[in-house]
């Protein structure tokens, strides 16, 4: 089944891990904070607040929690420049979005606080920092559309997956050569040059120049620009760059499946143990679809997703 984007906002999502649907763009991007869209404030703050809180003895009785609670946030590694996704509020400064609320929900579990601005010590990172990040503890968790993959495994854990995308197309909007992964063969395409699309448009479109950048940014450039012929990455991330950009759309449905893993020092396995108990919770008792409704489906038509299971993927 597909899910279809509505006119207007251009896509950011992704399939599921049973079906791959077709997105629908909102009529008009991304909202702000003062309400209804991706992380309107009243709305999603109170999302936050009303999310479960964790037994006292749960916490006390997990090492990697306990830390946590004992000072007072949790120390999240993510982007804020992803819209639907994790997006910093240029109003209040605050993180919105389905990765941002992740993140601010876990730390009210675990610390029972309710002010988002003081559930969160937020860190920058990039496709090439989060395993160091992890590694080295100067953060807690990473909340990135981080794609499990059983290479990253070897260096940090994941609890999920949470969300599931797949590679997908990106090209300028008066495009319509390219509608599908096979159009690529002879063309010049971009992807993100730590990303694992590089060698998947190496496996189903041979034919096709890779070009390799370091950002999304500089990729989403390179198509408005006519440097490169298409764009190739996750779904959701392509999505999410392509709602805040009328010069550039989303095409063709995504050929391979992206599980989304949040990002977990592999040296405390209290902590993978911890974070999958908590998404089996709010899985179950319908936070998560809150969440996916009050932000990506603000810009996504139909009924949430079904969540993926939880080990279901190498390296989970």
């Amino acid at each position: 089944m597909s899910r279809t984007v509505r006119a207007g906002t251009r896509r950011r999502l992704a399939a599921t891990a049973a079906a791959v649907v077709t997105l629908a763009l909102a009529a008009a991007g991304c909202s702000s904070s003062s309400g209804g869209g991706p992380g309107g404030s009243s709305d999603y703050d109170s999302l936050i607040d009303s999310a479960p809180v964790a037994p006292a003895s749960l916490v006390d009785g997990n090492a990697w929690a306990s830390k946590i609670k004992k000072q007072g946030y949790l120390r999240e590694g993510g982007t804020d420049s992803s819209p639907l996704f994790s997006l910093r509020d240029v109003g209040t400064g605050e993180l919105r979005g389905f990765d941002a609320g992740l993140a601010e929900m876990l730390a009210h579990y675990i610390t029972g606080k309710s002010d988002p601005k003081s559930l969160i010590k937020f860190t920058q990172v990039t496709v090439d920092t989060r395993e160091t990040l992890l590694q080295n503890h100067t953060v807690d968790a990473v909340f990135a559309t981080y794609t499990i993959t059983p290479e990253r495994a070897q260096k940090v854990a994941f609890a999920g997956p949470y969300y599931e995308s797949g590679d997908a197309i990106m090209v300028k909007k008066d495009n319509n050569d390219i509608t599908k992964v096979g159009d690529l063969n002879g063309k010049t395409v971009a992807t993100e040059a730590e990303s694992t699309a590089a060698q998947d448009i190496h496996k189903y479109a041979p034919q096709a120049k890779v070009t390799l950048f370091k950002t999304d940014q500089e990729c989403v450039a390179a198509v408005q620009q006519g440097r490169v012929d298409a764009y190739v990455l996750d779904q959701g991330i392509l999505i999410s760059s392509a709602s805040t950009n009328d010069a550039v759309k989303v095409v063709g449905k995504p050929f391979t499946k992206e599980p989304y893993g949040i990002g977990l020092p592999k040296d405390d396995p209290s902590a993978k143990k911890f974070v999958n108990a908590w998404l089996e919770k709010i899985y179950k008792d319908g936070t998560w679809a809150k969440l996916w409704k009050a932000t990506i489906g603000t810009v996504v038509s139909g009924p949430a997703p079904s969540v993926p299971k939880i080990g279901s993927v190498p390296g989970a």
